[in-house]
């Protein structure tokens, strides 16, 4: 029997549900020691990233994996097989081999970096590797064709907060992925943040501890942390990412869990990571500068940040490939370290195969108080966008990655109790230890949800600056005829913020006499313009963004009063005068088909995929013009004769729409809980536009 005769294979379905359903209802004490392949004793991985593909104007893919064995004197070996992902394609089997390095070396680990260069084809290609001649069912991945996009994965919050009860999570969404990875291939999963919550570092490090307790705010800003506690903070990181990343392993103060299924996603799946605080530890970056300076604080940002770089970049922060452009192309650097991350911002972007291109954001490495990213990178990021979209025309689809959410409900009134000063008497007690010491962190004395309400763009430290990163998206998007569509995450239940132009008797833009890519007809081109009308034909409206916000994949979700409180602090909000934000009105019936009141907020776990509508399920629907509201399968019938509105938008169904999915979980105490999909269409932006100016709050 030859290669191709066995060369397809089902997906090991029953066997991920057993894995997931073992793991739930068997935590054991501490993390599993790993796995014997190949004559090397795996201790965590194989880990898959994917780094670019169509670079330069090639047709080429490239990405690496990780996998971190016990030291050993025997090289390990990674061999590959590449062949058609589906029968039809009728190609031929290829072997090869990978590139290795062992590029980092601790506690008799040694961390094993494979470079992976393929060529995309002109059909879907499966690649299958293997490690010394060995291999595991789901040691595999996708890679598309030259002319296809990648299906995307987008989550968030991967782990749980210190102190939460895991006793009723017997589900895992990972389940769920690789369930409907096996019928709709995905190609890359974008990690949003938190992928893993790295806070118990204030219970493993007793020199931490102590300086947490110090009162003397003087004394406690000007200790520095001694070898053995550095060498507390790198044994922490270490171990946290080896048990997490290495066996979805992780222990808090209420309870433990095993994410059996997160390291295999993460071995079948290429991945692309920007961090937020709990990869670090909860809020740095959002407390008071002086807090964030003191040598103890910004010594746990830098140890985290290194082996952040490790684990989810595959890389150490001393080599060329993190500190140069030439070395690794999808990074974009600034041109100084951060204030308390002596490091330099590496935002990344990345073409997702054919029309859809990932920018990630690095919003954590330049942050305080008053900054999120420096604007001199701003320009840089903006500056490589132009670049890359010149390069590459047939990009429609722009994806930007920031880890907490742009297009979401204010809670200024909230931040302004927090800091009011009727509040300092309570802030005093509760640091001597008088009343709950839970009111303030034990970092800086601040109120303890201030540093999250400090995190959100739309607090007043970042107010100016959230609008001034929205007048540059909108502005690059309309200028090259792309649609710009935000994830996020952070927030802990899902939702979708949009930004669109009013309904005036006017646009206030114009298609461009340059880049006007033809797609609008009218028959007279002076009131061309004038009958555009963006709720009937939203590919039109160049003001259209989306922010799917995705959260969260592990993590509890929100009480519902906290959802209610959104829902009510939602309104209606005036970026200029020519555009307004609202949140869409997705969630009509809960995941069990009941009516819901929140139409806009779900607090309940969830992730989502992004796909081209002409891959996905609809694409035998696509040239049918189906205009339809955001709702869930079970509603489309529903709201197919709900009437249309400025706030309930019908969008296209059409070839180069991106189809967007929030799945999100029923059931979190159960093991084989399902998945209920709630569904938008993002049109692509028709044509390339000039907006008129106008004044933008915050900004002169």
């Amino acid at each position: 029997m030859t290669v191709e005769e066995t060369w397809f294979e089902d997906e090991p379905l029953q066997q991920y549900a057993e894995m997931s359903k073992e793991s739930a209802e068997n935590v054991p004490e501490s993390a599993p020691e790993g796995d014997e392949v190949g004559g090397h004793k795996v201790k965590c991985g194989p880990l898959l990233k994917l780094l670019g593909t169509l670079e330069n104007g090639q047709t080429n893919y490239r990405g690496s994996l990780m996998v971190v064995v016990e030291q050993s004197d025997v090289r390990p070996s990674l061999t590959y097989q590449a062949g058609p992902a589906a029968p039809d394609a009728q190609a031929a089997v290829r072997s090869g081999e990978f590139a290795g390095q062992c590029f980092y070396q601790e506690s008799g680990l040694d961390f094993w970096r494979f470079d992976i260069e393929l060529e995309l084809a002109a059909h879907e290609q499966l690649v299958k590797y293997a490690l010394n001649g060995d291999r595991k069912p789901w040691w595999k991945f996708f890679v598309p064709s030259q002319d296809q996009s990648m299906n995307v994965i987008s989550y968030s919050c991967n782990g749980f907060s210190l102190s939460t009860d895991t006793a009723g999570f017997k589900n895992s969404l990972w389940l769920d992925v690789l369930e409907k990875h096996a019928g709709q291939h995905y190609h890359v999963m974008l990690g949003g943040g938190d992928q893993i919550y790295s806070d118990a570092i204030k219970l493993h490090s007793e020199r931490l501890q102590g300086w947490m307790e110090e009162r003397n705010p003087l004394k406690k800003r000007s200790l520095k942390p001694d070898e053995e506690a550095l060498r507390e903070m790198r044994e922490f990181y270490l171990k946290n990412y080896m048990a997490w990343f290495g066996s979805g392993y992780w222990q808090g103060t209420n309870g433990s869990t095993l994410q059996t299924l997160f390291p295999v996603a993460m071995a079948s799946i290429p991945m692309i990571n920007i961090y937020d605080d709990h990869d670090i530890i909860d809020g740095f970056g959002s407390y008071h500068d002086s807090t964030m300076k003191s040598p103890f604080f910004s010594t746990i940002g830098n140890v985290a940040y290194k082996y952040y770089m490790i684990f989810q970049h595959f890389m150490t922060p001393d080599e060329e490939v993190h500190n140069s452009v030439e070395a690794e192309p999808s990074w974009i650097l600034s041109k100084q370290t951060g204030p308390f991350i002596k490091q330099k911002n590496h935002s990344n972007y990345v073409r997702l195969g054919k029309e859809i291109s990932l920018l990630g954001l690095d919003c954590r490495t330049e942050r305080k108080l008053h900054q999120i990213v420096d604007p001199s990178t701003y320009n840089l990021v903006f500056e490589r966008l132009e670049r890359e979209i010149k390069k590459a025309p047939e990009v429609k689809h722009l994806l930007v990655m920031l880890g907490v959410p742009i297009l979401y409900p204010r809670l200024v009134w909230l931040e302004w109790l927090l800091n009011s000063p009727l509040l300092k008497p309570l802030k005093m007690l509760a640091v001597r230890g008088i009343i709950n010491k839970g009111l303030v962190n034990e970092f800086d004395g601040g109120v303890e949800v201030l540093d999250d309400l400090n995190d959100h763009w739309c607090s007043k430290n970042h107010k100016r600056e959230r609008n001034y990163l929205i007048k540059r998206l909108i502005e690059f998007g309309a200028a090259h005829g792309v649609r710009v569509t935000i994830l996020s995450g952070d927030v802990h239940l899902c939702c979708v913020g949009r930004l669109r132009s009013k309904v005036l008797h006017h646009p206030n833009f114009h298609l461009s006499k340059h880049l006007n890519q033809g797609k609008y007809v009218a028959k007279d081109d002076n009131k061309a313009e004038e009958a555009i009308d963006v709720v009937k034909h939203p590919e039109m409206d160049p003001r259209l963004i989306f922010n799917v916000i995705s959260s969260a994949m592990v993590n509890a979700a929100p009480p519902n009063p906290m959802a209610s409180l959104l829902d009510k602090r939602s309104k209606l909000h005036h970026y200029d005068r020519f555009s307004v934000e609202d949140i869409v009105p997705i969630f009509t019936s809960d995941t069990d088909g009941s009516k819901r009141d929140n139409k806009r907020f779900l607090n309940k776990r969830n992730w989502s995929d992004l796909i081209i509508a002409k891959q996905s399920v609809h694409s035998d629907k696509v040239d049918a013009g189906i205009q339809r509201l955001p709702s869930s399968p079970r509603d489309v019938e529903q709201m197919s004769s709900h009437s249309e509105d400025t706030i309930n938008t019908k969008y296209p169904l059409l070839p180069d729409s991106l189809v967007v999915n929030l799945h999100v979980e029923d059931d979190p105490a159960k093991s084989a809980s399902s998945t209920a999909a709630y569904e938008l269409f993002i049109p692509r932006l028709a044509a390339a536009f000039e907006l008129d100016k106008s004044k933008i709050k915050h900004l002169s």
